[in-house]
């Protein structure tokens, strides 16, 4: 057992946060961590991690337990470079490697035999055996492939004081996985991430040799990685075995068992009290009454199950049904600060269509958005079609109005009770609806923008990343509302569980052009990873469409796919001769035998040389 909590209660003054929580986390274990916003998750990893201490009950670490956390927005201030910083991980790696070539030259400059040299072969073989342990001499390799998937292939020389802080967090990430702590507490570690990356990162927390507990409310990402899911909800922490999926099964069994085990008792003891009532007082039957009074003292009670918080709720409606082609789009160049984002793009959304636009960080998606919303001669949208905006940021809501007033004066014709039933439903209580716009949080301020773009009655709904801030019952509640919603939308996100429950066609921006997949989400990312299915799976449908590949391009791209099974074939032999020789050097007869011991030096160099060389290759070629 790595670390446990034993009866944990922890409260702020008169709150309650916490109350007799316990749980452990086993090596090797793989953990989700959910709850609604403001429960108190935050709180509980700080209690594990020894930021807090607890009011009462204990926090057991076992003993050198290295813990690796990243914090939502947990990016870190430095003025190395992207590469120097990571390379920083193995800084004692580094120098046993350059302390054993220090060695080997001492070596060849010591006469076989004496003291010195008997000394320094024992030293040299010490370490050897520290290197071989610690899988030295692949620091690069290790650096570059979490590097290269984490996104920065291109940036290993950037200042890391230079980026933005979504791409500090990532690479605090990146840190924490070359670390490879024995327990890895993860908070949201899927933001900031594209489709692409997030495939990548999934794949490796796999095959992690550490513990994982992980914040998410990314639910393809929970149901992929985890195989138990912790829940805090009102103050209590609930387990459930498997992956989030399975924990909304198990959670529904166990609400409603204890709903019945409940009214079981209730019915029981109402029985019970009944007859006491109606006998107590009687001489004949006063004696079977005591003892139905004892028996409903010793009775050990059910407590009332909490009911789950209710979702906020949505709906969305409108009042005039568009022409068919809904949105169109021709011939579009979009350029931002003299950076070119899209190129003669082309995009065709037909009425009732339930779109949406993927693509990398910065390609653009926002951009197009906005360029959609606000009106561009390439642009068009059919008659009737009245167009309802949630931008992602908020920035169309007044800082300064309450909450009722910012929904009030957009529309006044509507009363006050009907404004305040609007805000209920999506639950902002009447506490908030006094409150400053500005003061709210993350999911208050959400919750009021989806409250006002429901108001909008469009029937025409653009969504640019609608869920973030939002828990996962909000998410899930949004979700049902948007899929019985019978007009068109089109939509940003990076919850892929979302977009898998909305959409029916996937609009990508890649390489500057925007290109459109009809089809599921399941269809889209199948055909996003080939090497799983055993016939590659056709080209997305362009909505322009693009010259084939001429005879030289073509003879071109197999010399590479050929250059690259070579160079995959020849690392594994080197890595297979490197294992042999590190192990000859073990050998009391090579160690002890000067020419021996050069003959394996010289050749394991050359096998480092060689590999060094073929991996660079390979990245180029990749």
């Amino acid at each position: 057992m790595l670390l446990s909590c034993n009866h944990i209660t922890f409260g702020y003054e008169d709150v309650v946060i916490l109350s007799d929580v316990d749980f452990a986390v086993s090596e090797g274990e793989r953990i989700g961590f959910i709850g609604g916003n403001g429960a108190g998750k935050t709180t509980l990893i700080r209690l594990m991690l020894g930021e807090l201490l607890p009011d009462e009950g204990d926090v057991f670490r076992k003993n050198g337990l290295k813990i690796g956390y990243l914090a939502q927005n947990g990016g870190y201030t430095s003025n190395a470079t992207v590469y120097e910083e990571m390379r920083s991980v193995f800084e004692e790696d580094l120098r046993a490697i350059e302390t054993l070539h220090e060695v080997e030259l001492a070596i060849s400059q010591t006469k076989e035999g004496d003291a010195e040299y008997t000394r320094l072969t024992a030293k040299y073989d010490a370490l050897n055996k520290f290197i071989s342990a610690r899988d030295a001499y692949q620091t690069d390799v290790k650096i570059k492939t979490v590097l290269n998937g984490m996104g920065f292939s291109d940036r290993y020389d950037q200042v890391i004081s230079t980026m933005s802080g979504g791409e500090k967090t990532k690479l605090k990430l990146c840190r924490l996985l070359l670390e490879a702590p024995e327990l890895l507490i993860l908070d949201e570690p899927t933001n900031h991430l594209d489709l692409k990356t997030l495939f990548w990162l999934e794949e490796y927390l796999t095959s992690y040799k550490g513990a994982i507990l992980t914040v998410s409310h990314d639910r393809y990402f929970l149901d992929k990685i985890v195989s138990k899911i912790i829940e805090l909800e009102n103050t209590k922490l609930s387990q459930f075995k498997g992956n989030y999926s399975k924990y909304k099964v198990l959670k529904a069994e166990k609400v409603a068992l204890l709903q019945k085990e409940y009214d079981k008792q209730q019915v029981e003891i109402a029985h019970l009290q009944d007859y006491v009532n109606r006998n107590l007082v009687r001489a004949t039957t006063a004696k079977s009454a005591q003892s139905r009074v004892k028996q409903l003292e010793k009775m050990e009670r059910i407590e009332k199950p909490v009911a789950p918080p209710s979702p906020p709720r949505f709906h969305f409606t409108y009042r005039d049904k568009p022409y068919e082609k809904v949105l169109e789009i021709k011939h579009l160049d979009l350029t931002v600060e003299e950076k070119e984002l899209l190129k003669d793009a082309s995009l065709l959304v037909m009425r009732g269509r339930k779109v949406a636009l993927m693509g990398d960080n910065g390609t653009g998606k926002s951009t197009l958005i906005r360029e959609i919303v606000k009106g561009n001669s390439a642009v068009s949208t059919s008659r009737f079609t009245k167009i309802a905006y949630y931008d992602q940021e908020n920035l169309n809501l007044n800082p300064e109005n309450t909450v009722l007033a910012e929904l009030w004066e957009r529309f006044h014709l509507q009363s006050q009770t009907e404004i305040r039933k609007r805000l209920a439903r999506v639950k902002l209580s009447e506490e908030d609806i006094d409150k400053k716009v500005g003061s709210l949080s993350g999911g208050e301020r959400a919750k009021l923008a989806l409250a006002v773009f429901e108001a909008e009655e469009g029937n025409f709904l653009i969504l640019d990343e609608p869920t973030n801030h939002l828990d996962l019952l909000a998410r899930e509640s949004l979700e049902d509302a948007l899929k019985a919603f019978d007009g068109t939308i089109l939509f940003v996100s990076h919850d892929r569980y979302f977009v898998k429950a909305i959409a029916d066609g996937i609009a990508v921006i890649e390489n500057k052009e925007l290109s459109f997949f009809d089809g599921t989400y399941d269809e889209y990312t199948a055909q996003q990873k080939p090497i799983a299915e055993p016939v590659p799976p056709p080209k997305p449908v362009k909505t322009e469409c693009r010259s084939a590949m001429t005879r030289e391009e073509k003879q071109a791209e197999t010399k590479r796919k050929l250059r690259v099974k070579e160079i995959e074939k020849e690392i594994t032999s080197l890595e297979e001769r490197e294992a042999i020789l590190t192990e000859q050097m073990s050998d009391p007869n090579v160690s002890g035998d000067y020419s021996k011991l050069s003959e394996v030096l010289k050749e394991l160099e050359e096998v480092h040389k060689r590999s060094d060389a073929l991996y660079e290759e390979y990245e180029t070629l990749m």
